[in-house]
Protein backbone atom coordinates (compact mmCIF):
# COMPACT_ATOMS: atom_id res chain seq x y z
CA UNK A 1 0.00 0.00 0.00
CA UNK A 2 1.89 3.53 -0.67
CA UNK A 3 2.50 6.15 1.88
CA UNK A 4 -0.43 8.24 0.07
CA UNK A 5 -3.17 5.47 0.50
CA UNK A 6 -2.40 4.91 3.81
CA UNK A 7 -2.64 8.26 5.22
CA UNK A 8 -5.40 8.68 3.71
CA UNK A 9 -6.80 5.55 5.64
CA UNK A 10 -5.81 7.14 9.17
CA UNK A 11 -7.80 10.28 8.18
CA UNK A 12 -10.88 8.13 7.18
CA UNK A 13 -10.68 6.08 10.48
CA UNK A 14 -10.24 9.50 12.64
CA UNK A 15 -13.02 11.25 10.75
CA UNK A 16 -15.45 8.45 12.18
CA UNK A 17 -14.39 8.75 15.54
CA UNK A 18 -15.14 12.61 15.04
CA UNK A 19 -19.06 11.74 13.92
CA UNK A 20 -19.17 11.49 17.88
CA UNK A 21 -17.51 14.96 18.83
CA UNK A 22 -20.10 15.86 16.37
CA UNK A 23 -23.18 14.67 17.67
CA UNK A 24 -21.98 15.54 21.19
CA UNK A 25 -21.80 19.39 19.83
CA UNK A 26 -25.51 19.15 18.14
CA UNK A 27 -26.95 17.36 21.12
CA UNK A 28 -25.76 19.85 23.76
CA UNK A 29 -26.66 23.09 21.74
CA UNK A 30 -29.92 21.55 21.31
CA UNK A 31 -30.83 20.86 24.89
CA UNK A 32 -29.38 24.10 26.14
CA UNK A 33 -31.24 26.45 23.86
CA UNK A 34 -34.52 24.89 23.98
CA UNK A 35 -34.71 26.24 27.50
CA UNK A 36 -33.92 29.98 26.70
CA UNK A 37 -36.56 31.20 24.25
CA UNK A 38 -37.18 33.41 21.47
CA UNK A 39 -34.10 34.94 19.96
CA UNK A 40 -32.50 37.09 17.33
CA UNK A 41 -28.80 36.41 16.15
CA UNK A 42 -27.01 39.57 15.91
CA UNK A 43 -24.09 39.44 13.75
CA UNK A 44 -20.49 41.94 13.06
CA UNK A 45 -17.08 42.11 12.88
CA UNK A 46 -15.11 40.82 15.94
CA UNK A 47 -12.79 43.94 14.81
CA UNK A 48 -15.34 46.99 16.15
CA UNK A 49 -13.62 48.93 18.68
CA UNK A 50 -16.37 50.25 21.52
CA UNK A 51 -15.54 53.80 20.23
CA UNK A 52 -17.00 52.86 16.76
CA UNK A 53 -20.86 53.91 15.87
CA UNK A 54 -21.66 50.41 14.70
CA UNK A 55 -20.63 49.06 17.90
CA UNK A 56 -22.75 51.48 19.32
CA UNK A 57 -25.32 50.93 17.33
CA UNK A 58 -24.81 47.00 18.13
CA UNK A 59 -25.21 48.31 22.04
CA UNK A 60 -28.25 49.94 21.27
CA UNK A 61 -30.78 47.54 18.87
CA UNK A 62 -29.62 44.44 21.52
CA UNK A 63 -30.84 46.44 24.49
CA UNK A 64 -34.33 47.16 22.82
CA UNK A 65 -34.34 43.59 21.64
CA UNK A 66 -34.13 42.68 25.19
CA UNK A 67 -36.16 45.05 26.63
CA UNK A 68 -39.05 43.46 24.09
CA UNK A 69 -38.26 40.06 25.85
CA UNK A 70 -36.24 38.78 22.77
CA UNK A 71 -32.64 36.86 23.56
CA UNK A 72 -30.28 38.14 22.11
CA UNK A 73 -27.04 35.71 20.46
CA UNK A 74 -23.71 36.34 19.29
CA UNK A 75 -20.59 34.70 18.42
CA UNK A 76 -19.32 35.28 21.76
CA UNK A 77 -16.15 37.51 20.92
CA UNK A 78 -15.25 40.86 20.80
CA UNK A 79 -16.49 43.64 18.53
CA UNK A 80 -20.02 44.20 17.73
CA UNK A 81 -20.66 40.38 19.27
CA UNK A 82 -19.54 41.88 22.42
CA UNK A 83 -21.93 44.58 21.81
CA UNK A 84 -24.67 42.78 21.50
CA UNK A 85 -24.27 40.92 24.59
CA UNK A 86 -23.55 43.76 26.66
CA UNK A 87 -26.85 44.99 25.02
CA UNK A 88 -28.67 42.15 26.32
CA UNK A 89 -27.46 42.75 29.84
CA UNK A 90 -28.44 46.15 29.50
CA UNK A 91 -31.68 45.66 28.81
CA UNK A 92 -32.37 42.81 31.22
CA UNK A 93 -32.81 39.98 28.82
CA UNK A 94 -30.77 36.92 27.44
CA UNK A 95 -27.48 37.06 26.66
CA UNK A 96 -25.82 33.81 24.38
CA UNK A 97 -22.69 33.20 23.00
CA UNK A 98 -21.79 30.38 20.89
CA UNK A 99 -18.04 30.50 20.99
CA UNK A 100 -15.11 29.18 18.95
CA UNK A 101 -11.76 29.27 18.49
CA UNK A 102 -11.17 31.68 15.35
CA UNK A 103 -8.46 34.98 14.96
CA UNK A 104 -9.73 37.98 16.52
CA UNK A 105 -12.28 35.71 18.60
CA UNK A 106 -9.65 33.98 20.85
CA UNK A 107 -11.68 34.85 24.33
CA UNK A 108 -15.55 34.85 25.05
CA UNK A 109 -16.88 38.79 25.95
CA UNK A 110 -17.63 39.17 29.59
CA UNK A 111 -21.58 40.07 28.93
CA UNK A 112 -22.36 36.57 28.04
CA UNK A 113 -24.67 34.91 30.88
CA UNK A 114 -22.83 31.91 32.38
CA UNK A 115 -25.66 29.92 31.71
CA UNK A 116 -25.64 30.97 28.18
CA UNK A 117 -22.20 30.68 27.18
CA UNK A 118 -21.10 27.32 25.04
CA UNK A 119 -18.82 26.42 23.49
CA UNK A 120 -17.99 24.50 19.84
CA UNK A 121 -15.42 23.03 17.67
CA UNK A 122 -17.36 23.05 14.63
CA UNK A 123 -18.02 26.04 13.02
CA UNK A 124 -20.85 24.13 10.83
CA UNK A 125 -22.47 23.36 13.95
CA UNK A 126 -22.27 26.50 15.35
CA UNK A 127 -23.71 27.91 12.45
CA UNK A 128 -26.86 25.58 12.81
CA UNK A 129 -27.61 26.87 16.42
CA UNK A 130 -27.46 30.30 15.16
CA UNK A 131 -30.38 29.49 12.20
CA UNK A 132 -32.35 27.14 14.13
CA UNK A 133 -33.51 29.01 17.46
CA UNK A 134 -33.41 32.84 15.72
CA UNK A 135 -36.62 34.46 15.26
CA UNK A 136 -34.71 37.17 13.16
CA UNK A 137 -31.25 38.42 11.92
CA UNK A 138 -29.45 42.05 12.98
CA UNK A 139 -25.88 42.40 10.65
CA UNK A 140 -24.30 44.93 11.38
CA UNK A 141 -21.41 45.51 9.40
CA UNK A 142 -18.57 43.47 9.15
CA UNK A 143 -15.94 40.77 7.16
CA UNK A 144 -16.21 37.24 5.21
CA UNK A 145 -17.64 35.88 8.27
CA UNK A 146 -20.53 38.30 8.89
CA UNK A 147 -21.43 38.20 5.01
CA UNK A 148 -21.34 34.11 5.44
CA UNK A 149 -24.00 34.56 8.18
CA UNK A 150 -26.39 36.84 6.32
CA UNK A 151 -26.17 34.84 3.02
CA UNK A 152 -26.91 31.67 5.19
CA UNK A 153 -29.67 32.78 6.35
CA UNK A 154 -31.14 34.91 2.85
CA UNK A 155 -30.67 31.03 0.81
CA UNK A 156 -32.25 29.16 3.54
CA UNK A 157 -35.35 31.62 3.69
CA UNK A 158 -35.07 31.62 -0.58
CA UNK A 159 -35.33 27.97 -0.12
CA UNK A 160 -37.98 27.46 2.03
CA UNK A 161 -35.41 25.68 4.71
CA UNK A 162 -36.68 27.60 7.45
CA UNK A 163 -39.81 30.20 7.64
CA UNK A 164 -39.38 33.57 6.90
CA UNK A 165 -37.84 35.81 9.40
CA UNK A 166 -36.64 39.23 9.81
CA UNK A 167 -33.45 39.90 8.15
CA UNK A 168 -32.58 43.79 8.84
CA UNK A 169 -29.43 45.32 7.96
CA UNK A 170 -28.25 48.43 10.01
CA UNK A 171 -26.09 51.01 8.43
CA UNK A 172 -27.09 51.82 4.95
CA UNK A 173 -23.50 54.25 4.40
CA UNK A 174 -21.72 50.42 4.71
CA UNK A 175 -24.61 48.22 3.16
CA UNK A 176 -25.46 49.96 -0.08
CA UNK A 177 -22.65 49.47 -2.59
CA UNK A 178 -23.68 44.98 -1.68
CA UNK A 179 -27.35 45.85 -2.18
CA UNK A 180 -26.65 48.00 -5.14
CA UNK A 181 -24.82 45.17 -6.73
CA UNK A 182 -27.41 42.70 -5.48
CA UNK A 183 -30.27 44.42 -7.33
CA UNK A 184 -28.08 45.88 -10.29
CA UNK A 185 -25.81 42.83 -11.53
CA UNK A 186 -27.60 39.62 -9.52
CA UNK A 187 -31.35 40.82 -9.98
CA UNK A 188 -31.82 42.59 -13.10
CA UNK A 189 -28.23 42.04 -15.39
CA UNK A 190 -28.09 38.09 -14.55
CA UNK A 191 -31.24 37.30 -13.41
CA UNK A 192 -29.94 35.29 -10.59
CA UNK A 193 -32.21 35.82 -8.06
CA UNK A 194 -36.27 36.67 -8.39
CA UNK A 195 -37.59 40.69 -7.61
CA UNK A 196 -39.74 39.21 -4.44
CA UNK A 197 -35.84 37.93 -3.23
CA UNK A 198 -35.36 41.42 -2.65
CA UNK A 199 -38.18 41.65 0.14
CA UNK A 200 -35.76 39.25 2.33
CA UNK A 201 -34.39 41.81 3.70
CA UNK A 202 -34.31 45.76 4.86
CA UNK A 203 -32.09 48.11 5.27
CA UNK A 204 -32.02 50.79 7.89
CA UNK A 205 -29.72 52.86 9.92
CA UNK A 206 -30.77 53.27 13.64
CA UNK A 207 -31.54 50.52 16.29
CA UNK A 208 -34.99 52.23 17.07
CA UNK A 209 -36.16 51.27 13.23
CA UNK A 210 -34.41 47.74 13.32
CA UNK A 211 -36.40 47.00 16.40
CA UNK A 212 -39.56 48.17 15.37
CA UNK A 213 -38.91 46.08 11.66
CA UNK A 214 -38.55 43.13 13.83
CA UNK A 215 -41.23 43.56 16.24
CA UNK A 216 -43.82 44.57 13.80
CA UNK A 217 -43.00 41.21 11.87
CA UNK A 218 -43.94 39.41 15.02
CA UNK A 219 -47.42 41.04 14.96
CA UNK A 220 -48.82 39.10 12.43
CA UNK A 221 -46.46 35.76 12.38
CA UNK A 222 -45.70 33.19 15.18
CA UNK A 223 -42.79 32.55 17.10
CA UNK A 224 -41.31 29.09 16.83
CA UNK A 225 -37.77 27.67 15.87
CA UNK A 226 -36.46 27.00 12.81
CA UNK A 227 -36.45 23.30 11.61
Amino acid sequence: MSKIRKDWNDIKINDSWAIFKIMSEFVEGYDRMAKIGPCISVFGSARTLPENKYYQLGVEVSELLAKGGYGVITGGGPGIMEAGNRGAQKGGGKSVGLNIDLPFEQNHNPYIDQEHNLEFDYFFVRKVIFVKYAQGFVILPGGFGTLDELFEALTLIQTKKINERPVVLIGKEYWQGLVQWIEDVMLNTEQNISPKDMDFFKVVDTADEAYRYIDDFYKSHALSPNF
